[in-house]
């Protein structure tokens, strides 16, 4: 397992485990990170990751994408 920040630009992998507080969590799963789901990312640009997960796309910092484990 490696965190999502690690990721190949264009490839398709799967969250595996989501970490950090219980709070954290919930915010992380309720945006579409929970295992078994399929995440690829975008882009990266100043700080931030750019995923597409479930038909969306979705903005979050290194720090947030440092907890999803793929």
């Amino acid at each position: 397992m490696i965190p999502l920040t690690f990721a190949e630009t264009g490839a398709e992998n799967m969250v595996k485990k989501v970490g950090g507080n219980p709070e954290t969590r919930r915010f992380l799963e309720e945006l579409g990170f929970v295992a078994g789901s399929t995440v690829t990312v975008v882009n990266t640009m100043s700080g931030n990751v750019i995923v597409s997960i479930k038909d969306s796309r979705i903005a979050i910092s290194e720090e947030m994408a440092a907890k999803i484990m793929i």
